[in-house]
């Protein structure tokens, strides 16, 4: 199903921009620089809208998940992060194996048909620790898909099991996401890549993974049958370009492993990311990737916003909603081999990620429950939400509400008792 056109903008570039993006043709970095700066926003959103429909129609998604930080223990101080702390610091918490199982078990009983495990990158644990967990929780929610990990803990986990190699760093990498989908992990999460840029990554978490490595994570993952979302934290210390960049920088990985699955006809998949074709998801009648586990690609991409919290960039004001909605859109016009735009509502809130419906987004993600990581607007780690909300939210804005798992396939729910179906 495609949105009707709006019938004017204002802008003469985003005409321009338009004409292409609904040809199916890939727009550049430097269209990518004017649909931040023209000054028809609703022009913008509506081109992303049409987008949008074009992939999904009148349906939008939410899944039933929980939360896990199994601990702010890090060993980096990102100036951008209120959620770290160090060994013996107030607030500081390790989750045991215990009150790790007892999370799986509310998740399998409520129903749950995901936990997204993230944490810091806990210098006093060991690589067993991680393996534990999952075997801990596969136990007690055996249904229950596992997201977990960034990469940036992938790469702390090859350091910790003395498997990494600098000159072998997919090899380490390899190695630990093969240890890990054997204890039950069955996707990556997009978190830790903040913004692809050198001049951000000093400034602001210096001592982190760079984009090299965060992509080398994504590649490997991708080359073992694991699909993984991807991430832009923005609106602290980085620039427009600098986003428009990154964008650039994810569709050019995205290329590759669609190449991988034959989406370019070739029974040769690229080795080299400037060797891949390009690969556009956004043209009509093409079809998008089968969610099954195995696939090995990009799902989602997630803007976002920089939130000043309690962190040593509490300085900065952090982006304005109407930036978050242009970016929002950018993404989903830039992005055109993703399959799917995320409108996070715990660091969106819930009424402008209806908006963003309108704007590029078809998910809003889930219930949630826990959340540590940021806390918007004063709130507490509780941050929750009911399905119904989320139906609720999504009807209001004019879709059809979808309960999706991980892989977005469809889901039909009794209770806590739930199905996926074709």
């Amino acid at each position: 199903m495609t949105a009707t056109a709006p019938t004017c903008m204002t802008d003469p570039a985003l005409e321009r921009i338009r004409e292409r993006v609904l040809a199916g043709e890939r727009i550049s970095v430097e269209d990518g620089m004017q649909l931040y700066e023209t000054p028809d926003l609703w022009g913008l959103c509506e081109l992303a809208h049409e987008v949008r429909m074009r992939l999904h129609g009148p349906v939008a998604y939410y899944n039933v998940n929980r939360h896990l930080n199994y601990s702010n223990v890090c060993a980096l101080s990102c100036k951008f992060c209120e959620f770290a702390r160090k060994a013996g610091q107030p607030g500081e918490y390790t989750r045991s194996l215990d009150e790790i199982r007892e999370e799986g078990r509310k998740a399998a009983e409520l129903g749950a048909t995901e936990m997204h495990i993230v944490g810091g990158l806990n210098p006093y644990l060991p690589f067993s620790f991680y393996t534990d967990m999952l075997r801990a929780l596969k136990e007690v929610a055996p249904r229950v898909h596992f997201k977990a990990f960034t990469a940036v803990e992938i790469v702390h986990l090859a350091r910790i099991a003395k498997v990494y190699k600098r000159d072998d760093r997919r090899g380490s990498m390899r190695w630990v996401l093969e240890k890990l989908i054997e204890a039950g992990l069955g996707s990556l999460p997009g978190g830790g890549a903040e913004v692809f840029d050198d001049r951000v990554h000093k400034e602001a978490f210096r001592g982190k993974i760079g984009s090299d490595e965060w992509l080398d994570v994504h590649m490997v993952a991708h080359e073992l049958g694991l699909n993984s979302n991807a991430t832009m934290l923005y609106g602290h210390v980085d620039h427009r370009a600098e986003r428009v960049r990154h964008m650039h920088i994810l569709r050019r990985m995205q290329d590759q492993a669609l190449a991988r699955l034959g989406y370019d006809g070739s029974d040769t998949p690229p080795d080299d990311i400037c060797e891949a074709p390009t690969i556009t998801l956004t043209r009509e009648a093409v079809d998008l990737p089968t969610p099954t586990l195995g696939q090995g690609y990009y799902q989602t991409i997630i803007p976002l916003p920089f939130v000043p919290d309690g962190s040593a960039l509490e300085h900065l004001p952090g982006p304005s909603g109407l930036e978050n909605v242009r970016t929002l859109a950018v993404a989903r016009l830039m992005l055109d081999n993703f399959p799917h735009a995320k409108a996070f509502w715990i660091m969106q809130t819930l009424g402008l990620a209806q908006t963003m419906l309108h704007s590029g987004a078809d998910d809003l993600d889930g219930t949630v429950v826990w959340y540590d990581i940021t806390k918007v607007g004063g709130t507490g780690t509780h941050q929750e939400t009911t399905a119904w909300d989320l139906q609720k939210a999504i009807i209001e804005a004019g879709f059809e509400p979808i309960e999706r798992d991980t892989l977005y396939q469809r889901v039909e729910r009794n209770g806590p008792d739930w199905r996926v179906v074709n």
